[in-house]
């Protein structure tokens, strides 16, 4: 199913750590770590499966509406396992198969559109219908302002068309879902909006094959409702998590100290959120959620990505604190501090939230539209890519009232959006059972687009030789925690924690540049932050006095969109010991891996159709991928931790 790697290189030694290239198979294992066979239980065995969380397609009334999708559930998970579909008259096929995906249309309004695809149904042969075939923009914000005001539009049952499509899209994933090729999950978005600008959207994504029907920000705008419908359908035996996504869209809501009526968080909210949410989006096309410079100045490589404006404002910068997943994994150890538990103990994914249900994740497959591209087949051309690109000028926000009058509706600096996030995930199969648990354990990790490989884990007794070790990855699990864990109990004058990371590069893409850890600690009533090179390639070394490492430099060649692989490394991995260790403090640890500089997709664009590369963006870009983090709690603090638990059961 998968590409095979190809023999990059021998060997490069780096400072402090050893950077090899080999060879390997399909779901490639890393070192010391065994291809995962059919039913393997050890958790040695698990191997990294890439795939999709957040897609919408035409069962979505903003892509029906705004983009004209008519890509259906069932088309777009063909697309994803990697079959050629026909889009708009046109056969176009990614360039690489995931291994699972989640169809995650927005439970408002699911379906009710689209039946208009049909000249011969109800809906469009109704007087409704007809007057929105022919301006279909103006059914967006129709039924936008019909949910603001609670009354149902006459002739748009949302609830009839609902329960058809969810029929339709519970019986689309488990039609693809494919055992050990191919993982389908029953998902979809619910899709809150506060004032009707602030977003605080979860993707939610059921374990099984059974699913009830969608709660919806219409049945309540509050979080906690959705967990009670979670906790509910968990009860009967029906499993499902949710996934907060575009808390860089949030006006400081995604991460507030608050709960939802507005009181400080306390430690009911804290753990029941954790349970229902453990992992959260942190990168996807519109922007990524990690940090900004303003919130991490000490950061170099924090300017990336950045999409810092309101979803429906386009022109509106909102609130930063409260926004960033950072600063929550900050906030979660001053809230455990105050009342037991930590709301923002999350691992992390990433996503498309493309609207075509065209999932690619390539920068080449992105052209700043709503959706994934086959760039042999229908990259933008003439005076669409022109606008994409900024040479023609568009408004500076959705303009509501040309929407509303059928002209189309013109989207704020089309640049500031990215490509598609990807999700990692190390499991032993590629089922919806171990995908799944490996989901709910939070052992995932991000990329922005390419397949990198991360993995990570910290422990009390990882010597500085450990990685030379044939048995590494099961001598890691036995002794130590992988991303998403705990640090265990810490024995009396065992040192500072070591932490053992092993980053590899997309099998089809750049070398890497090197490998950071990222620490956020309590420190008094407030947290810190601070971010260590601990793996670079080329033999570069940090310097000691500023703790800054050499740049890696560049191999773009911006006339042609091209790059060569000549310097970075294949892998890098490394023990790496905290050398500001303090037992007292509480603290948490992420991984992040990045690449040599590659052009972006407005490069490639902009060269593709012989145009001048914009200005107004980057031109070049350091994808990156991001570890869930690994936390330590002292050990007075993991006693009442786990006094807790046990009164609880």
């Amino acid at each position: 199913m998968r590409n095979r790697w190809p023999v990059l290189m021998s060997a490069l030694i780096v400072a402090g750590c050893s950077a090899v290239a080999k060879p390997t198979g399909e779901a490639a294992a890393p070192d010391g770590a065994p291809e995962a066979a059919s039913g393997a239980a050890s958790p040695a065995a698990r191997v990294a499966y890439f795939g999709e969380l957040h897609l919408h397609t035409s069962y979505s009334f903003d892509a029906w509406g705004l983009m004209a999708t008519k890509t259906t559930p069932d088309d777009a998970y063909r697309f994803a396992k990697g079959e050629a579909v026909n889009y708009n008259g046109q056969m176009i096929r990614r360039a690489w198969p995931l291994d699972f995906t989640a169809v995650t249309d927005h439970s408002e309004n699911m379906g009710l559109l689209n039946g208009l695809d049909d000249p011969d149904s109800e809906l469009s042969r109704s007087a409704i219908g007809q007057e929105i075939r022919k301006t279909p923009s103006k059914s967006f914000y129709m039924l936008r302002e019909a949910a603001a005001e609670h009354r149902v539009i006459p002739g748009l049952d949302p609830m009839a068309a609902a329960k058809s499509s969810w029929a339709r899209q519970v019986e689309a994933a488990n039609a693809n879902y494919k055992p050990g090729r191919f993982t389908t999950f029953i998902g979809y978005e619910w899709s809150q909006m506060n004032e009707g600008k602030y977003n605080l959207h979860r993707n939610v994504i059921f374990a099984g094959d059974k699913a009830p029907l969608p709660f919806t920000s219409n049945d309540s705008s509050r979080p906690e409702d959705l967990w009670t419908y979670l906790e509910k359908n968990r009860a009967n035996g029906i499993e499902a998590l949710a996934i907060p996504h575009n808390g860089n869209a949030s006006n400081g809501l995604m991460y507030d100290w608050n709960m939802s009526d507005g009181r400080p968080i306390d430690q009911a909210y804290a753990e029941r959120r954790i349970r229902n949410e453990p992992v959260t989006e942190i990168v996807q096309n519109k922007g990524q959620s990690e940090t900004l410079p303003q919130l991490s100045p000490s950061d170099e490589f924090a300017n990336f990505e950045i999409y810092d404006v309101l979803l429906t404002q386009r022109d509106v910068h909102g609130k930063i604190d409260g926004s960033y997943i950072r600063q929550a994994f900050g906030r979660g150890l001053v809230v455990q501090k105050k009342v037991g538990g930590n709301p923002f103990k999350y691992g992390v994914v990433g996503g498309s939230d493309w609207h075509n249900g065209i999932t690619t994740t390539d920068e080449n497959a992105t052209a700043g539209t709503p959706g994934g591209i086959d760039p042999k087949v229908n990259l933008p051309d003439g005076d669409r890519a022109k606008q994409l690109l900024g040479i023609i000028q568009t408004r500076a926000m959705i303009d509501d009232d040309a929407a509303k009058s059928g002209r189309p509706p013109a989207v704020a600096n089309l640049m500031m959006t990215g490509s598609a996030g990807l999700t990692g995930v190390w499991a032993e199969q590629n089922t919806r059972e171990s995908i799944f648990a490996a989901i709910k354990r939070k052992e995932t990790f991000a990329t922005s687009g390419p397949r990198m490989r991360v993995r990570f884990f910290g422990g009390w007794d990882f010597g500085p030789n450990m990685l030379q070790r044939k048995d590494w990855v099961a001598q890691a699990y036995r002794t130590g925690v992988p991303m998403g864990g705990d640090l265990p109990f810490r024995a009396a004058g065992g040192g500072a924690p070591s932490f053992v990371i092993q980053a590899m590069k997309d099998p089809d893409g750049a070398n890497l540049d090197r490998v950071q850890v990222v620490k956020v600690w309590l420190d008094g009533g407030d947290y810190k932050e601070k971010v260590f090179d601990v793996a670079l390639s080329g033999g570069r070394k940090a310097d000691p006095k500023t703790g800054k490492a050499p740049a890696v430099g560049s191999t773009v060649d911006l006339r042609t969109a091209t790059y060569r692989n000549t310097i970075g490394a294949a892998i890098l991995q490394t023990v790496w010991r905290d050398p500001e260790f303090d037992a007292g403090k509480p603290a948490v640890y992420y991984v992040r891996a990045l690449e040599i500089p590659t052009p972006r997709w407005t490069t490639y664009l902009a060269v593709k159709r012989g145009l001048p590369i914009p200005t107004t963006s980057p031109a070049t870009l350091q994808e990156r991928a991001y570890s869930s983090p690994i936390w330590f709690t002292p050990p007075a603090g993991q006693a009442s931790r786990a006094a807790m638990q046990v009164a609880r059961r």
